[in-house]
């Protein structure tokens, strides 16, 4: 008797059923297991593996009628950790050799089988799940830590890591990690970008259980779990969704849409109705069985053109550019997401104007939580390369995001992209010698910190790593034996720790009533200052100095009088700094300046930033 309801089947064709991992794939059942796959153009289906020696043809599936395209059946004998596939006879009589995409677990290359795999899991994050979604709302503090797991510490498998990854993330002050794709994948150096197993971690750091265990210990840790998902391709490996049943089924049939010059991948059909349930499923599937707080989207903006990075391409039934298709998946996505799962976020790596990106379905939007600032992360990062006698001639570099940072909930990401492929790890982008490049970097980091916008900062960024990232061996843990290395750790830390206590850095991180500019015309000095401002009117006063010139009595006008208390001066000595600063503050003077009705006079580091904020006196009670 079939699993699947009729009401099943017109979810699964309509391309809204959200939880077909719970119809499709291999379910173990009393006796034996349960198998159903989805090849409407097959001639036949069987299931082989260890439990028949591979038999080919001894185990074959019916078809659940003449129209769903679903072959079940129930196969005695099978036991939990049994390897299998699917052979599928095509149209035209050719043998295929299939992994299950629906499959729970896979053996890595060069077998790539599928495992019969049982999900039951003991969660102890009851804690967690009861107040994530505070946790985990636009107004809370969220700091991301970006991680590769195979290279963080080489040779951890995720028991491992769960020994380690949370104390450490903790200790750094990072509310989130965000792991690039844990999802099975052939290919390890495409870094999990190039999946096979939309419904399986990847077995090489152990089993599905071992990375419940993993999400588990950073959720006791009060640590959120972002995972990376890519529903915008997948690899034309012969063992999974290419022309699965010997014909484009997962992907667009007409190549001008289905092939990605990028990534010499396979592009989605999302025009089809089981297409869409099969990657809304898959999302389901991580944050419904695996605990995850959110999705991190990769390449939006792929999936959003018809012509992204191809020559030849096929317009929309209105001649434009923009693939239909696509935009009305990701809005089902969201909105099946954001109705299902209480506290939550989905996020855009999506890198053009495309407009309204984290604005809800209803008002036109794509639907998104949140989506990553690309233009502030090209901008800034070019702006801190140049040498700091002709930043004056790119001060808008600066000034330029804030004209757009609230059209949007943005991240601002300083991610593994930034250090790879040639381009330099981010102390070595920084301009000078070694002493202005680490002060340039903690200058970055405060200003990033301070700039309206949650955070993602990917792993060896708070090492200040000299060698950019290589996916092949662990990152440069013996830097912090050296004195301006463990300086820029504390410094993130620090940053960290303030960013969570401060309401003004991140309540209204979304919302222009959160940032006041103080002055950003001083190009021809280099130096901007700002105010951040919560709901309740507490703020934080930042000026940012970025050439190495010392600057005494810099005059900056503030709104209220009183003490202004230095919380962070990134030319700490204890940061690997000079030690100048305004010894833990200074008094406001009843001196106008700015428009404002009183002002700081300051001295200004070099190649520093200074976060103050106005307390009634100086005492600890303001730190």
């Amino acid at each position: 008797m079939s699993i699947f309801s009729d009401y099943d089947v017109y979810l699964f064709k309509e391309g809204t059923h959200t939880r077909l991992y719970k119809k499709f794939g291999a379910h173990v059942k009393e006796g034996g297991v349960y198998f159903a796959v989805w090849a409407p153009n097959a001639q036949a289906v069987y299931v082989m593996g260890d439990f028949n020696n591979w038999n080919k043809f001894s185990h074959p599936l019916k078809r659940r009628d003449e129209s769903s395209g679903i072959w079940e059946g129930f196969v005695e004998g099978v036991w939990v950790g049994c390897k299998y596939k699917y052979h599928i006879i095509t149209r035209d009589s050719k043998s295929l050799e299939k992994a299950d995409p629906f499959g729970f677990f896979h053996e890595g290359p060069p077998g790539n089988a599928s495992i019969v795999w049982d999900l039951s899991y003991n969660w102890q994050d009851h804690e967690w799940m009861r107040s994530r979604r505070e946790k985990n709302s636009l107004e809370s503090p969220i700091s991301i830590y970006e991680v590769h797991l195979g290279s963080w510490k080489k040779g951890l498998g995720y028991r491992q890591l769960a020994e380690e990854l949370p104390k450490y993330v903790k200790d750094l002050g990072f509310t989130h990690v965000e792991f690039l794709p844990v999802m099975e994948h052939p290919f390890y150096g495409s870094w999990g970008y190039q999946i096979t197993g939309y419904f399986a971690p990847t077995s090489r750091y152990g089993t599905p259980q071992d990375f419940m265990y993993l999400i588990d210990a950073l959720h006791k840790e009060g640590i959120g779990v972002y995972l990376d998902w890519v529903p915008s391709h997948f690899p034309t490996d012969p063992h999974g969704l290419a022309y699965f049943d010997g014909t484009a089924l997962y992907e667009y049939e007409d190549w001008r849409k289905r092939y990605h010059p990028d990534w010499t991948s396979f592009v989605f059909d999302y025009s089809k109705g089981e297409v869409r349930s099969f990657l809304i499923s898959s999302a389901h599937f991580w944050l419904d069985v695996y605990h995850a707080d959110g999705l991190r989207v990769d390449a939006v903006a792929s999936m959003l053109y018809l012509d992204y990075s191809r020559k030849d391409w096929v317009p929309n039934v209105y001649g434009g550019r923009e693939n239909l298709e696509a935009i009305e998946f990701l809005r089902e996505l969201n909105k099946s997401i954001y109705r299902d799962f209480e506290g939550v976020q989905t996020v855009a790596e999506e890198s053009t104007a495309w407009p309204m990106v984290s604005r809800p379905v209803y008002l036109g939007g794509l639907g998104f939580g949140m989506k990553w600032k690309m233009g502030w992360m090209h901008d800034t990062l070019f702006y801190f390369s140049k040498d700091p006698i002709y930043r004056k001639y790119h001060h808008d570099c600066l000034t330029f995001s804030i004209f757009y940072a609230f059209s949007e909930n943005f991240v601002l990401p300083l991610s593994h992209d930034e250090v790879v492929h040639g381009k330099g790890s981010l102390i070595s982008k920084m301009h000078g010698d070694v002493w202005q490049k680490f002060a340039n970097l903690r200058a970055l980091y405060a200003y990033m910190w301070t700039h309206p916008g949650k955070k993602l900062l990917f792993m060896g960024g708070e090492l200040a790593q000299w060698e950019e990232w290589n996916h092949e061996k662990s990152l440069d843990w013996y830097l912090l034996d050296y004195d301006l290395h463990r300086g820029i750790q504390l410094l993130i830390k620090d940053l960290n720790r303030l960013y969570r206590k401060e309401k003004a850095l991140h309540e209204l991180d979304f919302s222009p009533e959160g940032f006041e500019w103080v002055d950003f015309s001083d190009w021809e000095k280099s130096i901007i200052s700002y105010l951040r401002k919560s709901k309740d009117g507490d703020m934080v006063l930042v000026v940012c100095n970025f050439t190495p010139v010392v600057r005494e009595g810099y005059r900056i006008g503030v709104p209220k009088g009183g003490f202004w208390r230095e919380l962070i001066n990134t030319d700490a000595k204890e940061y690997g700094g000079s030690g100048v600063g305004n010894l833990g503050g200074v008094w406001a003077e009843p001196v106008p300046f700015h428009s404002r009705p009183y002002s700081l006079k300051l001295t200004l580091p070099p190649l520093a930033v200074l976060i103050l904020k106005p307390c009634e006196e100086p005492a600890s009670s303001c730190m």
